[in-house]
């Protein structure tokens, strides 16, 4: 496991819910954060009520020590920061391993998803790139609420592979083949919830949230279709399924910072109050870009870029927002 945030600390209590505890391995950035789950069995940042069960030498902040033991090298470090996380890791240590991406971001420098960013830098195939989507909240799966995970991979060998190590009493998984399609799903739906967000902070009801949420899902078909066309169907679970939770969560940290955009609070301020990262907003700038190419139809993607990137007011961009809806 790469990351220290909600959703590492839920995989690894996943993982050791369902294999022994000495084929888990976990590097984290944070010396203090490591110690004090060495000594007190819990991270003591996020979902601190899990009980951490390894080894204290499998927890570690040498990356290269890590990804030397692992088979499944398990991303999860905001996509932002996932280039200077790798900084010493080469595409001779990658090689052969199976690399299983949890970051619903695109790296910003390069404007690529994960999948993309492992293949073109690290040079690994995209049979050994394995996604992991929802809906599934980290916080429910540290309550052992029922979940649902889709691993998507190439090789559905693979995907299956993993999807047993992840499987238990609280957590169902399915597997697709749409590497694509899912991670740019995964991307585009923390754009959505930004803008369920905005709404709710501004005041819009329950009754436009729906209609701007089914609008957002045929944003998303007509987006993956135009990248990635394949047959795919884009009312699966892995797809409309996490684009609600995301949308409408308590847990939503992309609609929380939404919220207090809407509420009047600047970006920048939002980002601090918030201190955790919303992928959303990096993932506004990187898909208006990357729509450039298609010129796929997204106004919902337009106005959250024109709101968090062109500073225009959110209560006017909704208000145009609104008569593109249908």
């Amino acid at each position: 496991m790469i990351g220290g945030g909600s959703w590492a600390t839920a995989i690894v209590k996943m993982l050791s819910d369902n294999v022994a505890e000495k084929e888990i391995f976990w590097w984290m950035r944070n010396e203090v954060a490591i110690e004090h789950i060495k000594k007190f069995k819990h991270n003591p940042h996020y979902l601190s009520s899990v009980e951490i069960k390894l080894p204290e030498a499998h927890i570690s902040s040498n990356i290269n020590g890590i990804i030397k033991a692992a088979d499944f090298i398990i991303l999860n470090v905001p996509a932002a920061f996932l280039k200077e996380s790798l900084l010493t890791i080469t595409p001779d240590d990658l090689k052969g391993k199976k690399i299983v991406s949890a970051i619903k971001g695109i790296v910003p420098e390069d404007n690529l998803i994960i999948g993309e960013f492992l293949h073109e830098k690290y040079g690994v195939p995209y049979r050994d790139i394995l996604v992991i989507s929802g809906p599934c909240h980290a916080e429910e799966v540290a309550l052992e609420k029922l979940s649902y995970l889709t691993l998507a991979c190439t090789d559905i060998d693979s995907a299956s592979v993993f999807a047993s190590l992840l499987s238990n009493r609280y957590i169902k998984t399915n597997v697709s083949d749409d590497i694509f399609g899912t991670e740019y799903a995964a991307v585009l739906k923390n754009i959505y919830a930004v803008a369920s967000g905005i709404c709710h902070g501004i005041g819009y009801g329950d009754n436009f949230q729906a209609v701007l949420i089914s609008n957002a899902i045929r944003e998303i078909k007509r987006f993956v279709d135009a990248v990635h066309p394949i047959n795919r169907d884009i009312m699966e679970s892995a797809y409309l399924g996490d684009l609600l939770v995301t949308a409408y969560s308590q847990f939503s940290r992309n609609r929380t910072f939404g919220n207090m955009v809407g509420k009047g609070y600047t970006v920048k301020s939002a980002q601090l109050e918030m201190n955790m990262i919303a992928e959303g907003y990096y993932a506004a700038k990187c898909i208006h870009v990357k729509n450039g190419a298609y010129g796929v139809d997204m106004p919902i993607c337009k106005a959250v870029h024109q709101i968090l990137y062109e500073n225009r007011s959110p209560q006017t961009e909704m208000k145009w927002l609104a008569e593109q809806l249908n």
